[in-house]
């Protein structure tokens, strides 16, 4: 298998007109359209989620929020272009195996998240706890529910295990660490992507979501931002990085020969992770249909972005420091956490 091409191939219909023409592209736009239509027509006065950060808007003003959030991922997309416009470019495809192989294997992963998705909802319910999905209860939208010490570090180990370390150590002996984007071409380059990218999308956070990580004291911020940090990383940010940008993204190119389709189907494959967030519903078709909405209005646009920080830099690594590990996680989830573990100084602790 060649691993290595030191400048990705042009291919035909690139840039950004090709882009457009994309049927993968139309559809994408096409649904994301269609989906603001659906919210409006089953939402009607107020959405039926649990969601303390949020009680005050309208089904409208979540739109308009969640179509904000997209234009920002697009600037951040021209950005990251813009930054990386002079780089030798890794051809990701070429890092996988042929394309029979590239099948059996991306088939064999949908299924085995998919069942890691079943184990979780499985043995949660079983112990009292919501169902293991990539993002802890209270995580973004915050949460009524009591959240335990006990759940959210069982969380955090399941999840490493099933999408991280079990995958790693299957497909480690299989292929070099460069095949699965775990190394850097270009560190200088990759460190100033991102920094950048981290200052942006901190800067945007603060501004918009006023994180509630500032109202916390200073014992609260020096206990719980490692604790938030370590319990993300291990729960979230290291599953998504091995399941869905070191080992799926690469065989996603290789079978679809489109960058703007990868980029797609890592949203796809980033939002059904967190199928188990803890304020859908699925107790009715038409909250069940809000519910899918708005986890891929949530958690498509960062799952896309995420992915073309992958294409562009070959580093899984990249996505990590720029744009999951510390903003959002540690910025937006450092309150929640707090409160899950009780610190000192928690209101109602």
């Amino acid at each position: 298998m060649r691993i290595e091409s030191t400048r990705r191939r042009s291919r035909p219909g690139g840039g950004p007109a090709g882009t457009l023409r994309r049927r993968s592209v139309r559809l994408a736009a096409l649904g994301w359209l269609s989906g603001n239509v659906l919210v409006l027509a089953l939402a009607e006065d107020a959405l039926p989620f649990d969601w303390p950060a949020a009680t005050t808007r309208t089904p409208a003003e979540h739109l308009i929020e969640t179509n904000l959030a997209l234009a920002e991922v697009f600037l951040l997309t021209g950005l990251t272009w813009w930054l990386t416009r002079r780089r030798a470019l890794p051809d990701l495809a070429e890092r996988a195996p042929e394309r029979s192989i590239a099948a059996r294997e991306t088939l064999c992963l949908v299924l085995y998240g998919a069942a890691g998705l079943a184990l979780g909802f499985v043995l949660a319910r079983l112990a009292g706890w919501h169902p293991f999905g990539l993002h802890l209860a209270g995580s973004i939208y915050g949460t009524h529910d009591h959240v335990t010490p006990m759940e959210s570090i069982a969380w955090a180990c399941y999840n490493l295990m099933v999408y991280a370390v079990v995958p790693l150590v299957f497909f480690r002996r299989r292929y070099p660490a460069e095949a699965l984007n775990l190394r850097s071409n270009d560190r200088r380059a990759d460190a100033m992507l991102i920094g950048v990218i981290l200052l942006v999308e901190s800067l945007v956070q603060i501004a918009v979501l006023d994180p509630g990580i500032f109202d916390l004291t200073g014992r609260q911020l020096m206990l719980g931002v490692p604790l938030t940090f370590v319990l993300y990383l291990a729960g979230a940010v290291l599953p998504a990085m091995i399941f869905i940008y070191a080992i799926l993204v690469p065989r996603f190119l290789r079978l679809t020969g489109s960058t703007a389709t990868t980029v797609i189907l890592g949203g796809l494959t980033y939002t059904a992770l967190h199928i188990w967030d803890a304020w859908t519903l699925f107790d009715t078709p038409g909250n069940a249909v809000l519910s899918l909405l708005f986890l891929l209005s949530t958690y498509f646009a960062p799952g896309m972005f995420k992915t073309v920080l992958t294409v562009r830099t070959g580093n899984a690594w990249v996505h990590v420091w720029a744009y999951h590990a510390l903003a959002p996680h540690v910025l937006a989830d450092t309150p929640n956490i707090t409160h899950v573990f009780g610190l000192p100084g928690t209101p109602g602790r």
